[in-house]
């Protein structure tokens, strides 16, 4: 499974394999796909939001780093060193 593209290219995959265990397929949603108008998308950001705000939903922030030292955070992603949510504070 693939989430967000951190990682690089997604190798190429054998489509025959995928047919051999139960016609399984291959999909590459983007959010365009999942939400049709400004609207909409407002309106479900605004549910996961409330869902944080309630604390229904909980945020995992790992790191925090002043702006200044932006360089860090990133060569803290880049280094692969987070599970969590980085944060840039001005």
């Amino acid at each position: 499974m693939l989430y967000g593209q951190s990682s690089g290219p997604v190798p190429p995959v054998d489509l025959g394999i995928l047919a051999a265990k139960g016609s399984l397929y291959v999909t590459r949603p983007t959010l365009g796909h999942h939400v049709a108008t400004r609207e909409e998308l407002l309106a479900r950001a605004g549910e996961v939001l409330g869902w944080v705000r309630s604390g229904e939903l909980r945020l995992r922030i790992e790191h925090t780093f002043p702006l200044e030292r932006a360089a860090e955070a990133h060569r803290t992603l880049e280094g692969r060193q987070t599970t969590g949510k980085v944060l840039l504070l001005p």
